[in-house]
């Protein structure tokens, strides 16, 4: 205790000794409205400001036996740690600090009673100071706690954020047999901190913003300097800083108001819930932008083969991922062309079919009495309704109606004559395969231009379809995702970067990042062959 006192004695010299007193920030506000000398008067303005909120708790304390001093504690419940107040500010404050004996000069000055607390008193790491009522109100509002004093026109802020959060689970959306089975949570510190668990590299630099002008929503870019293209960087920072809005709910709303392209079906921002997915990104050369209040992260600069990868296509053995991403190429024309193939060929081309295949298609549609296409969109239409009534309703039941939904209405449907068997098949067939896409709104915008295939087909045959196609693949090379073309590395070609786009070469082999996302740094290490062991 002697030793404390002595080195707070020296503290409270420095403090008296100095010329002012006051804190240096308070003449530098700005527009924005400075905080009072008067203690009551400031806890009045807050009040009024929060409309006496029920969850607005406000402690009014004294530091000193011989003199009145007051200061003012203001959090919001529910969003502070109330135990970690307790213990580290409410307890030094008025038990440790009566024990001491200091001279009636400090008292006599709030200024350096405040300064004293923040130095020598409070035993919390993150402390900061507050000079105007912006600051304050969005302090409070944020989970972190303000001290004021009276007689002191500036306070602390103290950084105590403690609300409830999901914890770190199971992604659901984006499931692995092999892998990390952590995800990402609502809270945006939980987030960072999964990240940094795998990349323990100084430069993984984060740079935090608030947008938003009513939510203020910590949205946080995190990048590996030296390996992020500089140019990408700058760009994000622009778009982000002219996004001008109310609130930030969901990284949704960050997606929609800085992609390239707005009247596109095409995903140009990848999202995911998993941490080894935005590290391996962030390794690359790409930019992660994290959204506190979702556990979906942001991946930019994103490609079209970037959607059809898992990080499961790592964790396996090359041999095995290659044929799994070839499924997934296969799963996606037939998610895209199915129906309209079939509604083409059996309307224009049925030359093209084995005649006993075209006798048995004839048989099956000699009821029905609707065209190929009504039939077809019938069915989609029905497929997509079971689809989201199946999402939408309780997980208890939800997969039971909607399997036996479609068990049911299929089975009807072609018992009634309202549709053949062959388009039951196709249609089961082109959904099944939809599913097998790794990215959701990679599936969502292949699920939207299946329709427009099928009124192509029903009006000119495989040559609306190849048009159709033509037109697609014209679009999709004109995207583009922060500068980045859309398509790369299949246009424009890049040999050395197809070594992760269709088929993936061993890891061993995969020494450099992507040509066109970073441009320096590109090499990522040099492995020597395996030396085979000698027999004896």
């Amino acid at each position: 205790m002697e030793i404390i006192l002595v080195k707070f004695k020296k503290t409270i010299k420095k403090l008296l000794k100095s010329e002012s007193t006051a804190h240096p920030g308070v003449t530098k506000i700005g527009d924005t409205k400075p905080l009072k000398t008067r203690l009551h008067e400031n806890i009045q303005f807050i009040k009024e400001n929060l409309g006496n909120s029920s969850d607005l708790i406000i402690r009014e304390i004294r530091i000193s036996k011989k003199n009145n001093i007051k200061l003012a504690i203001f959090y919001t419940d529910g969003l502070a740690d109330t135990q970690s107040l307790n213990n580290f500010v409410l307890e030094p404050l008025m038990l440790e600090m009566r024990k001491m004996e200091f001279d009636q000069d400090i008292y006599s000055n709030p200024n350096v009673a405040l300064q004293l607390m923040k130095d020598e008193v409070l035993t919390v790491s993150g402390i900061t100071d507050v000079v105007d009522f912006d600051t304050l109100l969005t302090t409070i509002l944020e989970g972190d706690i303000v001290i004021l004093m009276d007689g002191s026109a500036w306070g602390l802020k103290v950084g105590m954020r403690g609300w409830e959060d999901r914890g770190v689970q199971e992604p659901s959306a984006q499931t692995v047999i092999r892998g990390p089975k952590e995800g990402f949570s609502e809270s945006i510190r939980t987030n960072t901190a999964l990240i940094r668990r795998r990349i323990k590299d100084p430069n993984l630099w984060l740079e935090t913003k608030q947008i938003g002008e009513r939510t203020k929503t910590d949205v946080a870019l995190m990048f590996i300097k030296g390996i992020v293209n500089d140019k990408v960087l700058d760009e994000v920072h622009k778009r982000l800083d002219r996004i001008n809005i109310d609130g930030i709910l969901e990284s949704g709303y960050i997606e929609e108001l800085i992609q390239d392209e707005t009247y596109t079906p095409f995903p140009t921002v990848y999202n995911t819930e998993r941490p080894d997915a935005i590290a391996a990104g962030l390794l690359e050369g790409r930019i992660a932008i994290l959204v506190d209040g979702t556990p979906f992260v942001l991946l930019v600069p994103a490609l079209f083969g970037q959607f059809l990868q898992s990080s499961e296509d790592y964790y396996q053995r090359w041999d095995i991922s290659n044929l799994i991403r070839l499924l997934r190429y296969i799963a996606l024309a037939i998610s895209l062309l199915g129906p309209s193939l079939y509604i083409a060929v059996t309307t224009f081309h049925q030359e093209m079919l084995p005649t006993p295949l075209l006798i048995s298609l004839a048989a099956q549609r000699e009821g029905v009495p609707f065209p190929a296409f009504v039939e077809a969109l019938l069915m989609e239409v029905t497929f997509e309704i079971l689809r989201e009534a199946g999402v939408r309703m309780p997980r208890a039941i939800g997969q039971a109606v909607s399997i036996v939904g479609a068990l049911v209405i299929g089975q009807a449907a072609v018992e009634a004559g309202i549709v053949s068997a062959a388009m039951v098949i196709v249609v089961a067939i082109t959904a099944i395969s939809s599913f097998v896409i790794p990215s959701f709104n990679m599936a969502i915008s292949i699920r939207i231009l299946r329709f427009g295939l099928m009124g192509f087909a029903a009006s000119f045959g495989l040559l609306g379809v190849t048009l159709g196609l033509i037109a697609i693949l014209l679009h999709m090379s004109s995207l583009r995702s922060f500068g980045v073309p859309y398509m790369s590395p299949f246009g424009p070609f890049n040999p050395s970067d197809q070594k992760d786009m269709i088929f993936r070469v061993p890891i061993g082999k995969m020494l450099t990042r992507p040509h066109l996302i970073s441009q320096k740094n590109e090499t990522r290490g040099q492995n020597e062959p395996a030396s085979k062991p000698e027999r004896e």
